[in-house]
């Protein structure tokens, strides 16, 4: 009998009992025995979706249970025992997850590697894990494996999805995907039952996937994560946030992320979802609009990329189109002040919301391509309080959650008739959370992860007397719900003694269309100051808009305008701060940044140290 909420769409109140062990879905307490359910009943229904050559082509539960079935026997032929690793190193792809599901249906623990690291980061990755086998999406990536082959004994074989650029390609160390495919066909028709034994084999304290920490204080860690912390971090968070039979999502996190792989990979095999993978990281735009999810989950990068897009478009229509819009967002603001607080919006209020929403904002939602979404919701990383009110403004209930690598998924979110905006929600069902002494935020239960692979100090560091320590510095109201006020490691302690949290004054400037990044620096300093990273896209067209001439983006970076305009925007935000927590002088990263450089994450975040590292000669200048 399936756990999740027995009407779709109605989210169980966060107060009600949890389930009790053992976490079940549709009977089924791990992934690979929810997996082949869902195979078997499904079958010829769609399962999920990818572009090939401009079309949208749509693969069933059948074709992935084939594909699936197919990788981890062949895997097998070539080895594959129970517990071992086997790495994948790829852009979001159907393959990825049919590689993913049969590694673990083979009892194999999977682990992925951002399509972005490094030939070194990779050597490290595949090392540290002992990973047997090696999965690469082309050439490029293969390149890497070779470059480092030699470091890393350990890998079996390589296995090459797409042939393109490797004709005539031959080495002993490396296959082809679809080579794979014809040794798992030959294997299972000789042994027909093993896979389905394997499956049946599986327990929920085997570990199902490592994920690797980003590594910004240290060598990355790698999170062993048990299919009982997935199983229950899936049923809970379904809970809260139900996810209905037939949803259309749209896949383009790198799936190596924890939120990306619980909403791409497991939750749709509990919630028959389909799921959509986006093209490339250069096409979410285009692709959001042509799939339309139902609901649609992102980091504050994206969420704020929209909203710039949006304003400059607003800055060029005409007067009555700017005016019509500022009416029509400042209609809806007044609805959210009702709407956020889950008091009743007023007849008149409403009333003229929705002739609004019908000139106005309707389109700015199909514009985006969020016309349909229930809800949106946003993690990883703090967001701007504003820019959250904004969607709310012109219709998108947009809710913050909290969850970590380590928390195998979500800890706490917000509901849309339980939200308190600026807050990271209450917890959800069967999870425990408080405030440590020294004002940490900590949590319990079954999604705590098993531990880091071969790191028992780490571990023992990072999990004490059954809690995870979160690193989050935070506090808890009346009501159950959470607050982040910065993150332990993060915190300034200025050369007066003023304790700064600077994740506030970074969101405010990231709410700045001009503003993609921001790293406060002030640590045992008199004064605080800012690294800042501007948007390109916007301020090149502001540059281009004023005649201000630029070779490049560090010429960019150095015009006096340019200059000015970022000074006006942080002069804006320090108006909100008392006097010892304003920024008192910033420098421009001129330098343009992508997610290979190693100042960034891979979801776009300022890795806060190495910046300052980096940048150690601009901080010199401003104190």
């Amino acid at each position: 009998m399936s756990t999740l909420p027995p009407e779709a769409g109605q989210a169980v109140p966060a107060d009600q009992a949890a389930p009790s062990a053992p976490y079940l879905i549709d009977g089924c307490d791990t992934v690979p025995k929810l997996f082949l359910h869902r195979c078997r009943t499904l079958e010829e229904r769609i399962a999920h979706r990818e572009k090939t050559l401009g079309i949208w082509r749509s693969h069933t539960w059948a074709r992935f249970l084939d594909a699936a079935r197919a990788i981890g026997m062949g895997l097998a032929s070539l080895g594959l025992k129970r517990g071992d690793v086997v790495s994948v190193l790829s852009e979001d792809n159907k393959e990825w997850l049919y590689a993913d599901l049969g590694v673990q249906c083979m009892g194999g623990i999977t682990n992925g590697i951002y399509p972005t690291d490094s030939a070194e980061q990779v050597a490290f990755l595949l090392a540290d894990s002992k990973s047997r086998f090696l999965i690469v999406e082309n050439d490029e990536q293969l390149d890497k494996f070779l470059e480092i082959r030699d470091r890393v004994p350990n890998v079996l074989k390589c296995i090459v999805v797409e042939r393109d650029g490797l004709r005539g390609f031959a080495d002993e160390s490396v296959m082809f995907l679809d080579e794979l495919y014809e040794l798992g066909a030959r294997a299972h028709s000789a042994d027909p039952g093993r896979f389905e034994r394997e499956i049946a084999a599986s327990r929920p304290d085997d570990t199902a996937i490592l994920i690797y920490t980003s590594g910004t204080t240290g060598q990355p860690k790698g999170a062993m994560i048990s299919h009982e912390n997935i199983v229950f971090s899936v049923q809970s968070g379904l809970r809260m946030l139900p996810v209905e039979d037939g949803d259309e999502q749209l896949c383009f996190l790198p799936l190596c992320h924890v939120l990306e792989r619980l909403l791409s990979a497991f939750v749709p095999l509990a919630a028959k979802s389909v799921v959509n993978f986006a093209e490339s990281p250069d096409t979410v735009f285009d692709n959001l609009r042509e799939v339309s999810p139902s609901f649609f989950t992102a980091v504050p990068r994206l969420w704020e990329k929209i909203y710039s897009r949006i304003m400059l478009l607003n800055e060029e229509a005409t007067p009555l189109g700017r005016w019509a819009f500022g009416r029509a967002v400042a209609c809806g603001m007044q609805r959210a002040e009702f709407r956020m607080t889950g008091r009743r919006v007023p007849d008149w209020l409403e009333a003229r919301y929705r002739l609004w929403d019908w000139l106005v904002l309707a389109n700015v939602r199909r514009m985006i391509g969020l016309d349909r979404a229930r809800r949106v919701a946003t993690g990883a990383a703090p967001i701007s309080p504003d820019l959250v009110k904004w969607y709310w403004a012109i219709g998108l209930v947009m809710l913050e959650g909290y969850g970590q690598t380590e928390s195998s998924g979500v800890l706490s979110v917000n509901l849309p008739d339980r939200n308190e905006t600026g807050s990271i929600g209450v917890a959800v069902p069967g999870v425990e959370m408080r405030i440590a002494e020294d004002g940490e935020i900590v949590a319990k239960g079954p999604l705590v992860f098993q531990g880091y692979w071969n790191n028992p100090d780490k571990t023992a560091e990072t999990i004490r007397d059954g809690w995870l320590h979160t690193g989050d510095v935070g506090r808890v109201d009346n009501r159950g719900f959470f607050w982040i006020t910065g993150r332990i490691k993060d915190i300034i302690i200025t050369a007066g003694g003023k304790n700064i949290t600077p994740a506030t004054m970074e969101n405010q400037m990231k709410f700045s269309p001009y503003i993609a990044d921001a790293v406060v620096v002030g640590d045992r300093r008199k004064y605080l100051t800012a690294l800042i990273m501007i948007d390109q896209e916007n301020v090149e067209r502001f540059a281009q808009e004023r005649r201000v001439p630029f070779s490049d983006f560090a010429s960019l970076c150095a015009a006096e305008p340019v200059q000015a305009l970022i000074r006006t925007e942080v002069e804006a935000v320090n108006n909100r701060f008392a006097r010892v927590e304003q920024v008192k002088d910033f420098r421009l990263i001129d330098c343009l940044l992508t997610a290979e450089d190693d100042e960034l994450t891979p979801t776009m975040k300022l890795r806060r140290d190495f910046v300052q590292r980096k940048h150690e000669a601009l901080i010199a200048e401003m104190y």
